[in-house]
């Protein structure tokens, strides 16, 4: 069972933000991009500990379509062709909560790929 249970789910589409709020009073501004490169998805994560895959050029996605999966979760669908992420509940809190570090953490790694990202609009 969740810790954590979502009360709304509002996704801005024109400044891709999907906006979570949760039973706890916690609201978190989640970029799609954000989402994107933090997908639960074996595709991203891998199938185990440093076999997660640095998602690059996602500066401008956006979710087309939010599915539920049963009471716990929501499936993202972007428009990259991307759906294959489970987003639980507790995951979802998670990003929003460790949003600034994640961040951080995923700027970090793309500079030592010698990656950047295209600047914000």
């Amino acid at each position: 069972m969740s810790l954590h249970v979502p009360t709304e789910l509002n996704l801005h589409r024109h400044s891709k933000v999907l906006e979570v709020s949760f039973d706890d009073g916690a609201s978190f501004n989640l970029s799609c991009e954000y989402l994107r490169v933090f997908s639960p998805s074996a595709e991203v994560q891998g199938h185990g500990p440093g076999q997660e895959v640095l998602q690059i050029g996602k500066e401008d996605v956006n979710i087309d379509q939010i599915t539920p999966v049963g009471n716990y979760a929501v499936c993202l669908h972007f428009d990259d062709g991307h759906n294959t992420g489970i987003y639980s509940w507790d995951t979802l809190y998670d990003l929003g909560a460790n949003q600034e570090r994640n961040w951080r953490d995923y700027l970090a790694r793309l500079s030592e790929a010698g990656v950047q990202r295209k600047p914000d609009n």
